[in-house]
């Protein structure tokens, strides 16, 4: 069996949303890094927000660990990956501790993902209406799953100091040591719009005082040794790092369409990726990834994959950039809020012809969520780059969950038949839904068809992640070779 280096870890969890859980993995990020660790920050689930701020406090990636995404097998290597080089992790729950995927028992909660990490929970509770009460709220999380080991509670919104002791000594009778008190202050400022959290990239400066407040709080609050110990208390994990040049090189080639007269056509040949690597003829393929503010939704594994497939990934900026890289043979956009700066990207318009001319060409583009919203006629009334022909306006509902999906349609993504899950999160309507080649039959939980493949484009709702299915890079990638 396969042991790597221990790195230690803690899980941030709580009771449920809402109790304080993001203030304080995010502060305790900033506080040890302030400290000269190398801390490596992690989210359970998809989220893409928090991972933001937790890279502004780190100075490293935010990288998400999920179990429905990527498979309960890939949670532990993920990690591994992400954690190389550093002194310490710490992983931000999602919800409360015990909610998974819908329907799915555990799959996917915190819970889960601590078991898989074999990783101490620290357990944020929200006391600011109970005194007593928090023994049996921390005695039931204990006990619920003999598994998840939690070593600690920290209590949030702490009135008084007799509030405080009122609450320690109620916590003496659990048997579980209180890491650290915050007491009741001004919230840090973290405003909020109808997706979650306003991203890092909008805010600038704002953001910057916002995780130091996070990180004054915590050091002033809690027992930084004590959770560092209780991080080192974390065992081996027996997997080795995911890797994402071994990921291409175990993901068999996805099987190429039968052609019309029956007969198998011919694979191209793959990237190398044991050696020299087959080139463009201006050596190069050169895949542009969209970011900025308006595009602040990605997995950092996606552009890996792209990089060890053989593509030079370029990011460019939609807001400002009025061209795209030269030399750009491939297009990646994923998720993110078009809707809130649909002025700004209408009036780019150069980059939407740019994108238009791409997409003609037969070029692979792969548009998620906001990329969709993007390659529209019109979002909200204002021109888009008019790839496809379907508008999309916001809606007042939110969409939201976890989705068992199937390919329908061969793309430079996947051939049909693909399965591959997925999540969906926004408050926008594309009209049509699906073109006439659908991107995706979702399985559950309804069955509906969804997006638009056309040429070479791939457009759809739906966020995946691309290290459950490694060989969707790879096939982009060569796509961009062939187009």
């Amino acid at each position: 069996m396969v042991t790597s280096p221990s790195v230690p870890r803690l899980v941030v969890a709580a009771p449920s949303s809402g109790s304080g859980k993001t203030t304080v993995a995010t502060g305790l990020m900033a506080a040890l890094a302030g400290r000269g660790l190398a801390v490596s920050p992690h989210k359970v689930g998809p989220d893409y927000i928090d991972p933001g701020y937790h890279s502004l406090a780190t100075g490293r990636v935010g990288r998400n660990l999920d179990a429905y995404l990527c498979g309960a097998e890939l949670v532990a290597p993920l990690f591994l990956h992400g954690a190389r080089g550093c002194d310490i992790a710490v992983v931000e729950g999602v919800m409360g501790l015990y909610d998974g995927a819908a329907g799915e028992g555990e799959l996917a909660s915190t819970a889960h993902v601590a078991k898989l990490l074999r990783a101490p929970v620290v357990l944020v509770v929200d006391a600011s209406s109970q005194s007593r009460s928090v023994a049996a709220l921390v005695h039931g999380f204990v006990s619920w799953d003999p598994e998840v080991r939690v070593g600690g509670v920290i209590l949030n919104k702490v009135g008084s100091d007799r509030h405080e002791a009122l609450l320690r000594e109620a916590l003496d009778s659990v048997g579980v040591p209180v890491l650290g008190v915050l007491r009741r202050a001004a919230p840090v400022e973290t405003p909020s719009r109808h997706l979650g959290l306003v991203p890092v990239a909008e805010r600038g400066a704002q953001a910057v005082e916002a995780v130091a407040a996070m990180a004054a709080q915590v050091s002033d609050g809690c027992d930084l040794e004590a959770l560092v110990g209780l991080a080192r208390s974390a065992g081996a994990l027996g997997c080795a790092a995911w890797d994402a040049s071994a990921a291409l090189r175990s993901s068999p080639p996805p099987p190429l369409p039968v052609p019309a007269s029956g007969t198998a056509a011919p694979e191209p040949p793959l990237s190398a990726l044991n050696g020299p690597r087959p080139q463009t003829p201006d050596g190069l393929k050169r895949v542009a990834v969209a970011g900025g503010s308006a595009f602040t939704f990605s997995y950092a594994e996606h552009s890996e994959l792209l990089a060890a497939a053989g593509a030079e990934v370029v990011t460019f900026d939609p807001l400002r950039d009025e061209e795209l890289p030269e030399g750009t043979r491939g297009l990646v956009v994923g998720g993110g809020f078009p809707e809130v700066y649909a002025s700004e990207l209408s009036a780019n318009e150069r980059l939407r012809k740019a994108v238009a001319e791409l997409a003609l060409s037969g070029a692979p583009v792969a548009a998620e969520c906001a990329g969709l919203l993007y390659l529209c006629r019109e979002l909200d009334g204002l021109p888009m780059c008019g790839v496809l022909d379907a508008s999309a306006r916001m809606s007042e509902r939110l969409t939201l969950g976890y989705r068992d999906a199937v390919a329908v349609s061969d793309s430079a993504l996947a051939v049909a038949g693909t399965r591959m899950r997925g999540h969906e999160f926004h408050r926008t309507v594309v009209e049509p839904g699906a073109g006439a080649a659908p991107a995706w039959g979702m399985r559950a939980p309804e069955r509906r068809v969804e997006g638009f493949v056309e040429r070479g484009v791939h457009a759809s709702y739906l966020h995946t992640h691309w290290a459950s299915e490694p060989g969707v890079a790879r096939r982009f990638v060569e796509r961009c070779r062939t187009s």
